[in-house]
């Protein structure tokens, strides 16, 4: 008994070609990603602007707060003075990027750009926020910047509006070249 993919011919499906299961599980190996890291960012997004205590200068749950906390222990000391001379602009300003970032990589509109975005801001929490935490791999940091990567190299090939664009200035091409 045969436990092969078949095509239409009855014959073993090519699983390497154009149109094979590997080729499409290839084209969409990132989409998972994507998914997980534009929702995840939207999500983080909305949370910030809609947390009352999170966008304050100081109190319990308050960006200034945080900041303030982590001011010592941060690679870079002078990135969180910066936020702190205006905590709450730059949590709008994190909030507003995040969320960009999100429906950015979800809809694949200028992917690579929203992927480094992404990575940008992974980073600058990373080397502020969770740089002393200890072991390293219990800040989630890292782990999104890492995930970011792919993206930032490959962009958003299938399900995007990039591939959309992509698509239709390949289209006008061949059109014009039988022009001429």
């Amino acid at each position: 008994m045969s436990h092969g993919l078949r095509g239409h011919g009855g014959g073993r499906a090519d699983r390497d070609g154009p149109g094979g299961w590997r080729a499409v599980a290839t084209r969409h190996a990132l989409l998972p990603l994507r998914v997980f890291l534009g929702v995840t960012f939207v999500y983080a997004g909305i949370d910030k602007l809609t947390d009352p205590d999170f966008l304050r200068a100081e109190g319990p749950g308050s960006l200034g707060e945080l900041m303030n906390s982590v001011r010592d222990t941060s690679a870079i000391p002078a990135m969180v003075d910066l936020a702190l001379k205006s905590p709450v602009g730059f949590g709008y300003a994190i909030a507003a990027g995040e969320i960009a970032v999100g429906l950015g990589i979800l809809v694949g509109l200028l992917a690579r750009i929203a992927a480094l975005g992404g990575a940008l801001i992974s980073l600058s929490l990373w080397l502020t926020v969770s740089w002393d935490t200890e072991p390293y791999y219990y800040g989630n940091d890292l782990a999104y910047l890492m995930a970011w990567i792919p993206l930032v190299l490959a962009g958003a090939a299938t399900f995007s509006v990039d591939s959309l664009i992509a698509q239709r200035r390949r289209h006008r091409r061949v059109i014009g070249s039988r022009a001429y």
